[in-house]
This record gives C-alpha cells, structure tokens and sequence, in this order.
C-alpha cells in the first residue's frame, strides 16, 4: 500500500457539507492499489462506558484517473458533528488513516487525531439553484440570430448572411427576433437562454463595453428586453446575461476621462495604469484584456468600482428579472468581489445561476462563497478529443472526466455549464469534419452527463464554422438549408432528457474501462433506478453486458424497448452509437 498517495483533508472537495444533514466525503488513494474503505465515524460526544461509540460503512469507488482512485460516500449525520478516520485494506494489510497519519488500530480512548468536521452550520452550505439541473440552454450571439426589426440596425448593416462573418460586419440580429423564434426554442424543448453581452459597445461581440446601464441600440430598448424576458418567462424560459466586470471598452465613460484629463481624471484609479500619459496604442501601457487597448482592465479593489459593478448587476435583476450571470473573464477578477457579488445578488434573488468563465481549475471560485459553477472546458475538450478528433482513447477519457469531476463538490457539479462549443470556438459539426455520427454521440453524452447542458445556435441544425468569426455566421432560418434529421434528433433527446430523472438529478459512477473496452460506459443512479449509458466512438461493433441479478426490468431507454432481464444480458452496441438501459429493482 503507498501511504504516500492516500489523501484527505476536512474541507474543499474532500469534505463538505451537501445539505443540513448530509455530508459527502471523499478519499484519494493509488490506482488499484487498495482493495476496500471502511469510514469509520461517530459524533464526538457519544461514549459508551469511557470509549468513543464509533460506526463503520464501507466506501465506494466513484471516479478514477490514471493515477488515482476517488473513493466517496454520502453520509446521513443527524447531528451535524462528526469525527471520523479511514480503515484502508489492500491485500496484506489493514492500516487506521487520521489527521496524525497511520495506525494499526482503531482508538477509541482518544479521538482527538480523527478529523474533524465541527458542525454543519445552514449559511455555510453550498447552496445551487435547483432548477438548473433541469434547465437545457440556447447560447445566442444577438448580432446573429434573427433580424426583427429593421428599424434598430446599425448604419453599417449588411443583409443577412450576405457575407461571411467578420471582426466588424454587423447583421441586425435583434431582441425583436428572439422574441419571434421563441415558439421555435420552445419546440426544441430549449428552457434557458444564455445571451452574450447586451449592453452598448463599440463591437459586434459586445464585449467592449461602453455603458454597463444601457441596452445597445442595436438590439432594441429596455422596453423591448423586458418584454423579452417576460415572453420568455411566460413559456418557462430562463434568461441569463453575459457581464464583462473584468474589462470595459474604449469609450467606456470612465476611461474615456482618463484619455481626456490624464493623471487630473477622477477615474484614474479605476483602471490599472502603468504611466502617464495614458495612450490608446498598442502596446498599452495600462493592464487590459489580452494586451488589446480597446478593452483597459477595470480595478475592481477599488471601492468606487466595487459599488459601480455590484449596482449594475443588481439593476438588471431588480428591474427585468433575469435569471442568471454569465461572468466573463471571472479568474482575472479579485475573489473578494465575487464574494460580495454573489452576497449582492443571491440577497435579490436566491436562485439566481451564477456561472464563471474559467477554462482551468476552479475550485477556489467554487466552495460556496463565490459562482454556482463554470463552463465546463474540461468537459468540452474532452470529449472533442474521444470522439471528434480520436486523440485520445476511452481509458484516457474516462480519466480526465473523472479527475475533473472529483476536483469539485457536488452541488456544483450537479449545474455545471456544459457545452460542445461555443462563440469562443469552432463549431462542433467543423470539429468532427462534418461526421453527423460524431455530433449524435458528442449529443448523446452532453445530455446525459451531470451538469446543465448547452447548445449554441445552429449546432442543431447542423452549421459550420471554424475558429472566431467563423463560428459566428447568421442562424439559417431556410429548412431547405438546415439538417432537420439532427434537429428532430437533439429535440428527442432533449425531451428524453428531461422526462427521465435519472438524467437531471442522478447521482454519476464513472465505470472504469477495462484494458480490451472500447466503449464509455456511466452510470447515473437516482432512488432505485439506475440508467447506464455507453458510448461506442469506434467503426466497430461492441458487445456490452449488464448485470442484472437485483433488477425487476431493464428497458432500453433511446428505442423504448424492454429487454428480458437475466443473471446478465449482453447487448451489441452498433458503430459511432449509444445505449441508454434504465434498470429498475
């Protein structure tokens, strides 16, 4: 056994409170290097004639990687106290782990070296929105969706999808023509949509903001973006904005006084500046966004900007009633204005979804006190590289999926933003070179895995387009032009999704392939139903089994066909497909 590579600490990921009186612990041990985990546990003040009363439960193991196995268990702790250690067996030996290292025995005259989770206080909980879990989103870059109003577009307005999208060219996409394709959202079965930013800018993108208060002309006015949510609303759609807190624009008031007064301006210290004078150029020599002069950093330490920004995401909350932040950029910002955000907002509105931007490791932005979740990139990158580029194999995915699940709490990865692409990246149909099969599969598992799952516009009909612009072409509204078997197919398993429980609030078992496996094979469990699901990425056939010795039936789900349920059943599983089993006890 190598102790060197068992872990645990009481807090972050490893321990925490799920709800009032449930916590989940987890354990880090070597790949295959331990056979069984017993937790051992109890409240700290139950004794029994001078020795600790202590209990025993084995673990399981959830996830594992390359070089780990994640061991878990959901505990019930009525009294909101716990001590507790592990009891790790591999072939040969027994060995006791608590804060003070190995034993050989379990103590229970002295409890003082167990770990401790003192109580579990209710405001210390992480507490997501629950609808989440069963929202599915529609990511809309406003420019590109539809034209509803010819009267708002910009001067520079060229017809629709005339020419391919560019830094610069603009196509009258509006609030007007969302609102006329929301039976069409709807239709697909489409409850949340994600919008990129909104508010007045220099850009098509919008992320160079110049007033955070004001709706860009282009799109319409406040007027017509409430009735917009309140369409929304009325046929169970949530709405979620886009907030560059990170950077401004350009002509942003604030730093346009900077350009104009220099070191005299009341707004020098709102921004990250090098030297005076203070000049748009490249290269800036003030912080920005990616060394682009046009998008200057915001000091969001500074109080005045701290108030500015917590006032308008407030704003757009207490007067139109969103329903969640997408946070632009949100690992380049300070934590200590998360936190009085998430204050700020969940006191308005306690359900409200806050979501990060962060491609990488983000657990110090999700312990509860800052975002419900982030993009889910690791996921993304992923699963493109198992089935659309066929870089990596299924043990290889299987453990990136699950070293990123295991990094983060399961309230927040139960609404983790999971998408395919997005206007940052290629599309998914041009990263599968065209493979329709590819993008059924990549579908397949988006709406199934844990988290909140996201369609940009036109994958579902089958658009095209490579790195930004590319990837921001004009939605094709012509049928003749759009792939209506993927359509049909995205809206059945849309549907599938959120008619099975299973998908929305199952608990996830990654199964470990073995050495000859070729397919992806999870599990999501909820009460006594468990469904699988397997992924066959290969040219090939493959045979799948299940063992259903304590199952009264297994059907499967996606072709709505009962299979007689044996000691085991095999199942071949055709090429570049999925099979969903729900087994029931």
């Amino acid at each position: 056994m190598l102790k060197e590579a068992i872990y645990h600490r009481p807090k972050g990921n490893f321990a925490y409170a799920y709800k009032v009186e449930t916590l989940h612990i987890r354990l880090k041990t070597k790949k295959k290097d331990v056979q069984k985990v017993n937790l051992i546990y109890g409240d700290p003040y139950d004794w029994k004639k001078k020795k600790w009363d202590y209990k025993k439960i084995p673990m399981s193991i959830s996830a594992s990687d390359d070089l780990f196995d994640y061991w878990f268990i959901e505990l019930n702790v009525p009294s909101r106290r716990l001590r507790y250690g592990f009891e790790i067996s591999d072939k040969k030996d027994i060995l006791i782990y608590t804060e003070k290292g190995f034993t050989s025995k379990i103590e229970t005259e002295d409890i003082s070296y167990y770990f401790c989770f003192p109580f579990i206080n209710p405001v210390d909980i992480f507490e997501t929105p629950d609808w989440v879990k069963e929202t599915v989103w529609y990511q809309i870059f406003p420019d590109r969706f539809s034209n509803g109003n010819k009267e708002n577009d910009p001067k520079k307005v060229l017809p629709w999808a005339s020419e391919a999208p560019s830094l610069d060219n603009f196509f009258g996409g509006d609030f007007e023509g969302i609102i006329n394709n929301l039976d069409y959202l709807t239709d697909l079965g489409i409850n949340g949509i994600y919008l990129t930013p909104i508010f007045k800018a220099y850009s098509n993108h919008k992320y160079d903001t110049i007033d955070y208060m004001e709706i860009d002309p282009q799109f319409g006015d406040k007027e017509t973006f409430k009735k917009l949510v309140d369409e929304c609303h009325q046929r169970g759609i949530r709405v979620m904005l886009d907030a560059v807190f990170n950077h401004s624009g350009l002509y942003f008031g604030p730093f346009q006084d900077v350009l104009e007064n220099q070191e005299n301006s009341k707004y020098k210290d709102w921004f990250h500046l090098h030297e005076f004078p203070v000049k748009d150029v490249y290269p800036p020599n003030y912080d920005t966004f990616g060394y682009v002069e046009s998008m200057p950093k915001l000091n969001t330490e500074n109080p005045e900007v701290r108030s500015y920004f917590l006032d308008v995401a407030a704003y757009w909350i207490e007067e139109f009633d969103i329903d969640g932040w997408r946070l632009d950029v949100a690992n380049e910002v300070d934590h200590s204005f998360w936190k009085a955000f998430r204050k700020r907002v969940k006191s308005i509105k306690p359900d409200l979804y806050i979501l990060g931007e962060i491609w990488h490791d983000a657990l110090p932005w999700l312990e509860g006190d800052q975002f419900d979740a982030v993009m889910n990139y690791p996921f993304t990158l992923a699963s493109l590289d198992y089935i659309a580029k066929e870089k990596i194999d299924t043990k290889q995915f299987a453990n990136r999926l699950s070293t990123s699940y295991a990094s983060y709490l399961e309230n927040s990865n139960e609404v983790a933003f999971n998408l395919l692409d997005s206007h940052d990246t290629p599309r998914v149909l041009t990263e599968c070179d065209g493979d329709i099969e590819k993008v059924r599969l990549l579908y397949a598992l988006l709406f199934s895995f844990p988290g909140t799952p996201c369609v940009y516009y036109g994958d579902e009909i089958g658009m095209t387009g490579g790195e930004d612009p590319e990837c921001r072409k004009c939605m094709v509204w012509d049928e003749v032009e759009q792939n209506t078997s993927l359509k049909k197919f995205v809206k059945q398993f849309i549907q599938l999704r959120l008619s099975e429980e299973a998908f929305t609030h199952g608990k996830l078992s990654i199964i470990q392939p073995n050495e000859k496996d070729n397919y992806f094979h999870f599990v999501r469990s909820v009460k006594d139903t468990s469904v699988h699901f397997f992924i066959n990425p290969t040219n090939q056939p493959v045979k799948v089994s299940l063992d259903c010795t304590s199952s009264n039936y297994v059907l499967d789900l996606w072709n709505q066909k009962e299979l007689k349920t044996k000691t085991n059943i095999q199942v071949e599983l055709s090429a570049n497909n999925f099979l969903i089993l729900k087994q029931s006890k």
